[in-house]
Parts: structure tokens; sequence; C-alpha cells
């Protein structure tokens, strides 16, 4: 399977700037990893095999099977997400099976906002809202670089 905007690209038509979704997405699966570890090293210090052991190695498995799950949701997200900008439009497309997809093109786009918390500062990344003339507005969620993105879409 190949990138989506491989797909749609038009007859002289050229990709200018990719991003996709922050890996902060893989956060709440990092946390849930590190607490599996604690409770499974917690239950590994309990000097006697007793109650307090076997709820702690319950326990780090239950959080080891939510973080699993987390981890692979987080990874298919950022796996089934593009953002584009080409010469002519901006593209963004969500989903694998059932799919939603964004498009403006470039002659449209009004303003480009960036908003970015002190996190999203730190680690670059942040929420992107394009307002079009006409077209409405879409925001782009928790995508990696966006002051890069807005940049090419703005600079022309």
């Amino acid at each position: 399977m190949g990138r989506y905007i491989d797909d749609i690209l038009q007859p002289g038509e050229k990709v200018l700037y990719s991003t996709n979704a922050h890996w902060v997405f893989f956060g709440p699966a990092i946390l849930l990893w590190i607490l599996a570890a604690v409770l499974l090293a917690v239950s590994g210090m309990a000097v006697v095999a007793g109650p307090l052991m076997l709820v702690c190695l319950a326990l780090a498995g239950v959080v080891g099977i939510v973080a699993v799950y987390k981890t692979v949701t987080a990874w298919f997200h950022r796996w089934t997400t593009e953002t584009d900008v080409t010469n002519f439009r901006v593209v963004h497309k969500t989903g694998f099976i059932s799919r939603k997809t964004f498009e403006m093109s470039l002659d449209k786009v009004e303003s480009v906002d960036v908003i970015q918390s002190i996190m999203g500062r730190l680690f670059d990344y942040g929420d992107v809202t394009i307002m079009g003339v006409g077209e409405g507005k879409e925001t782009i969620t928790t995508i990696a670089s966006p002051l890069a993105f807005r940049n090419s879409i703005t600079a022309r």
C-alpha cells in the first residue's frame, strides 16, 4: 500500500512538505509500560510469595495488556495519518478502511494558525488551523513541526 498523496497527485504537482502525527501519541502507552514495569518490580521485591505479590503481578499483567493496546492504536494512528503540502494544495488524510480527507487549494488559504502548549513547544508539536476563503476551516491536531508546516503553506 502506497502513500495516499502519491495516488492523488495531479500532472505537474509536486510534494513540497510532508509531516505526520507527532510521536507524543505514544505518551499514554509509554506511561502504562512504566507503570507495568514498576508493578512487576514491586512484585519481585516481595520477600515471600503472598497476596501482595499476586496482586502486583495481576495488576502488572492487566496494565501490560492495556499498554499493548495503546501502543498498537497509537502506531496505527501515525501509520494511517498523512499531512502534505504540494505546490497546488494542502492535503490531510486519516483512517485506513474508513478514510477522512481534507484538501484545500493554496489559492484559497486565508490564514494558518498554530497553537502550541508549553510541552508542544518543547517537543515540537501542535495544532494547526487552516482557514479558507469560502471553504470554512479545518484543524489538524498534534502534528510534528507545526511551524515548518505553516511556513510551507504561507511561503510561496
